[in-house]
């Protein structure tokens, strides 16, 4: 099966050689890390004692860590914890954000990258999350003696039906999984039908509850607001996790109002770094007068020249969405499926979206179910949105109020976790809860 997969990949990278070579030239990615990737070069872990493998593969799934990484700690504040990642951004995040832990790039799932990083890293637990189904990798872990979890478990109508077309080839991987925690039942269902064993199988919720943030009072919300000149009577409309056309968009309903409403402050925050010079080729095309977040430090004057800010750092949205008052949550517009809406009503924004969020169905489900967000399917329907929100802020007000309790009632997956994680340690290596 390994050498079948072997060559399965290296055919699918030989296909998309061009797409990489366009995406590095023209965006700046995928230039590093490929040591690691193709090789498995990632260097021995120094310690002997036991070791949790938290492998992420962008900016989501690395921000994802941070609950369940604090619960560990304080539990286990003598294992050692290495972080992977796909991505450059999150790459980037991850050492910014969880140092001095140490942080690589996945090996590919070739049999001989990931068996050097294997013998390199010997973890006693390896968790992946959401969706990370890589055969070898799993493989290799369990060949190593490492039990394998895959965490907020996602699987949705469209991956499931493209792994059930593969079900031959991953039921034995699936199987082989020692605690898969779903985020809901529905794909707690998908999951079984492919292949986990139900002794395996656990509902928990998502973490993405539990990292989201809801005090606008705290440091980082407030240093950002600071940076940006933002007072007490103005009003920001966020755009974040913006892909192509939705900030445009955005900027719009900006333009269209911001005579009438004069305190209106608009933050366009877009979701991939590459695109950040786009965007701002868009804003000075229209001529607007606005400043980037990289040329606010130092010279805090100059965000108060201009009522649109630009964004242009990764990790940061998570902040600065308690600056929001209203929140669009991009992606929703587009064909991406969706980003994280959990982190603008953690804040307590009024919270807007299109109309495809499939990646965030059950989230989406429970916010409208309780009347805490709102469906834009248009331009149009997003001023529409926006003007209200500014006519009328007790209807914002409530809105908001909706969804943070929503969040705060749905928190605790990140716990749920930890414990079922603590189930496959020896019994020895589980952290003593009584004491």
């Amino acid at each position: 099966m390994g050498y079948f997969l072997n060559c399965l990949y290296a055919v699918l990278i030989v296909l998309a050689a061009p797409w990489l070579v366009y995406q590095r030239l023209r965006h700046g990615k995928y230039r590093e890390g490929w040591d690691s990737k193709v090789w498995g070069r990632v260097g021995p872990r120094r310690g002997s004692g036991p070791c949790l493998w938290l492998h992420a593969v962008s900016v989501g799934e690395v921000n994802l860590l941070a609950p369940l990484l604090e619960r560990w700690d304080r539990l286990h504040p003598e294992w050692e914890v290495v972080i992977s990642t796909t991505t450059q951004a999150g790459y980037k995040l991850a050492c910014k954000r969880y140092a001095p832990r140490r942080v690589i790039y996945c090996p590919l799932d070739f049999t001989w990258a990931v068996r050097r990083a294997m013998r390199a890293i010997r973890p006693t637990l390896l968790v992946l999350t959401e969706l990370e189904l890589w055969p070898n990798l799993i493989a290799a872990a369990k060949a190593h003696g490492a039990r394998v979890a895959v965490i907020n478990g996602r699987l949705s109508a469209q991956s499931f039906r493209g792994y059930r077309r593969v079900g031959w080839l991953l039921r034995r991987t699936l199987a082989a999984l020692d605690l898969v925690a779903a985020q809901n039942d529905e794909y707690a269902a998908r999951f079984l039908e492919l292949g986990v064993r139900p002794e395996a199988l656990h509902v928990t919720g998502s973490i993405k509850f539990d990292g989201a943030r809801t005090s606008r009072q705290a440091q980082e919300v407030r240093r950002l607001a600071e940076l940006a000149g933002l007072t007490g009577e103005q009003i920001v409309f966020l755009a974040g996790s913006t892909q192509e056309t939705e900030e445009a968009l955005a900027l719009d309903v900006f333009e269209h109002l911001a005579d009438e409403f004069p305190q209106l402050r608009l933050i366009l925050v877009p979701r991939h770094p590459e695109r950040f010079d786009d965007v701002a080729t868009l804003l000075e095309r229209r001529g607007v007068s606005y400043v980037r977040r990289s040329r606010l430090e130092g010279d805090p004057m100059r965000a108060a020249s201009a009522r649109v800010l630009l964004v242009d750092a990764v990790g940061e949205l998570g902040a600065w969405w308690g600056t929001a008052s209203i929140a669009f949550v991009g992606g929703s517009l587009t064909r991406r499926g969706g980003q994280n809406m959990i982190e603008p009503a953690g804040y307590g924004a009024a919270v807007s979206f299109g109309p495809n969020t499939w990646n965030f169905r059950d989230v989406v489900g429970l916010l409208l179910a309780h009347e805490a967000a709102v469906v834009v399917r248009s331009g149009t329907e997003l001023e529409a949105f926006v003007r209200r929100c500014l006519a009328d802020p007790p209807h914002a007000a409530e809105l908001g109020r909706r969804a943070q309790a929503l969040v705060l009632q749905n928190q605790g997956a990140a716990d749920r976790t930890v414990a079922l994680l603590e189930r496959l340690l020896p019994h020895g290596a589980r952290a003593h809860r009584a004491a």
